[in-house]
């Protein structure tokens, strides 16, 4: 377990999960912008965890990330049975507003990158109006050719945005970030493929519920091309009680 004074970070299953209490989020994201290299912000969902179990390319990501935040209240019963740190459930969406509140009172800037070109727009006049003091420096909608990802790239490193969010429709999704963080000097970066259509108002905002309590995963797994997920949850239950039993953390 590593801590710092305002961040603790867990091995989860020998996954890293953070844990910050809400009173200091705000400090640690002020925090975030002063490093000089990109901090990568993720969002871990159960299934999250368990690929970083065996995904090289996915662990390393999770590893570098400044920030991995759960999105799964069976992530956080998980680790309370482990007797590790209890994370804070964060959903994707609230956080981010979190983040754009904290950018907004602090006057900084934005780069908005994904989603089909319409929704792009809406999204950005619906920021700018509900966030007056954030600055959209820049935005590129996503589906886009790939000849053109070098030009995005570089359209981002001169926005020199404090705040990057990445939506839909770009390659790679979550990974896209990891894969490219080499040509960014800092700033913070998150992805999430539903924020720009919701901002968008193309897709409803979650529902209070949601937002409290995230999604079910048996419920997700009762979708007929789904029913490999209570697998994976069994194997999830069993890897707890592993840990539980011959593990010390």
């Amino acid at each position: 377990m590593e801590q710092t004074q305002l961040v603790t970070r867990i091995e989860f299953l020998s996954v890293p999960l953070d844990v910050v209490r809400e009173e200091y989020l705000c400090t640690v994201i002020l925090s975030l912008l002063e490093k000089k290299e990109p901090q990568h912000i993720i969002f871990l969902s159960l299934w999250d965890v368990l690929k970083a179990r065996h995904n090289h390319e996915f662990r390393t990501m999770v590893d570098r990330a400044a920030l991995c935040l759960p999105t799964s209240y069976s992530i956080v019963r998980g680790a309370r049975f482990l007797g590790l740190p209890t994370p804070i459930f964060r959903h994707p969406f609230q956080f981010i507003i979190t983040l754009l509140n904290v950018m907004d009172t602090h006057y900084k800037s934005l780069y908005l990158f994904g989603g089909r070109g319409q929704s792009l727009l809406e999204a950005e006049r619906n920021v700018h109006s509900t966030f007056p003091g954030l600055s959209v420096v820049g935005r590129f909608h996503g589906f886009y050719r790939k000849t053109l990802e070098n030009n995005i790239i570089t359209a981002i490193v001169k926005s020199n945005a404090s705040l990057v969010i990445v939506g839909n429709g770009v390659p790679g999704g979550v990974r896209w970030i990891a894969r490219n963080r080499a040509h960014f000097a800092g700033g913070i970066f998150v992805q999430d493929s539903e924020v720009i259509d919701i901002f968008s108002k193309r897709r409803k905002r979650p529902r209070a519920k949601e937002l409290l309590h995230g999604r079910s995963p048996w419920g997700q797994t009762l979708h007929p091309l789904r029913w490999h997920r209570s697998v994976r949850y069994v194997w999830y239950i069993f890897l707890l009680l592993f840990y539980r039993i011959f593990r010390t953390k």
